[in-house]
């Protein structure tokens, strides 16, 4: 067998141990976050988690319980109807994250003002289910059912999640009381965002679309003087049907007034259209 061949095979089974290592140490900070904030402020922001934290305060079930008593057979469920691209992966963080509860359950909470639970529980799930993402996996629950009603009802995946997160928040809030329901929808919000934070980053690039009448100019300024990559698509003025080409060039946010001051020093008459790229890959960006 050639060393190539070793080095590949290598790096593929470090992938899957690295991927692995991600759903356990996601799955964990969920389990973790929810026992410090979400559960003792009795902030069910959806989820399982969310059922498991009305079930806990209506008869006293405990949450790690009450979590793999849904967890798998949603999962086996998924499987059946579904078919079984969920894999091993996603069957592990089913199973640990409950663990984790389980293994948690007597941590002291971390606050008791529901404002900051919602908040710093929002973050920590998001944070939690971000690297769960990046091991390629999920951690089973209420996404396998709003998978299953999408496929069989034809509501997209999207209005399926929220229909099924809005029901557990609507439950809170009967259960609890309004307030309750709104710190819940507030942590899911700030879930959402968190996971986008780390699938993304921090990092903001800015995407510019330059039409003018001295594109060599400005092509040559661009590649020599900021250093980056443009490229040249060809447009016809709706007005003229004549050819304008256009000059598309991806920036970081802290070099587009470099680039704005030099479209505007070379052609001051310049159309220029700046949109935000959440994310960019390849060379001199973040890589594949």
């Amino acid at each position: 067998m050639g060393k190539n061949k070793l080095d590949s095979i290598k790096n593929s089974e470090s992938g899957i141990l690295r991927e692995y290592i991600y759903v356990l140490i996601g799955a964990a900070i969920i389990a973790f976050t929810f026992n410090v904030f979400l559960l003792p402020n009795r902030v069910a922001s959806g989820g399982v988690s969310g059922i498991s934290t009305i079930l806990n305060e209506l008869v006293g079930w405990e949450p790690a319980y009450v979590q793999w008593a849904l967890n798998i057979p949603l999962f086996i469920a998924g499987v059946i109807l579904l078919g079984k691209q969920f894999g091993v992966k996603t069957l592990v963080g089913t199973i640990f994250l409950p663990f984790v509860v389980f293994l948690t359950k007597d941590f002291e909470a971390w606050t008791h003002d529901p404002l900051l639970a919602s908040l710093f529980g929002g973050i920590g799930v998001g944070l939690g289910l971000g690297i769960v993402f990046k091991g390629k996996a999920s951690t089973g629950g209420t996404d396998l059912a709003a998978q299953i009603i999408n496929k069989y009802t034809g509501l997209s995946l999207g209005t399926c999640v929220a229909m099924i997160d809005g029901l557990i928040v609507l439950t809170a809030a009967i259960v609890f009381d309004i307030e309750r329901g709104l710190y819940a929808l507030l942590a899911l919000y700030v879930t959402s965002k968190t996971i986008d934070i780390v699938q993304i980053g921090f990092g903001r690039s800015k995407m510019a679309l330059i039409i003018t009448d001295k594109q060599n100019e400005i092509r040559e300024g661009i590649l020599n003087k900021i250093h980056r990559g443009v490229t040249k698509l060809t447009a016809y003025g709706g007005y003229t049907d004549h050819e304008r080409p256009v000059l598309m060039c991806v920036v970081d946010q802290t070099e587009f007034t470099k680039l704005k001051q030099l479209v505007k020093s070379i052609d001051p008459t310049a159309f220029i259209v700046v949109t935000d790229a959440s994310e960019v890959l390849g060379e001199g960006f973040k890589r594949v």
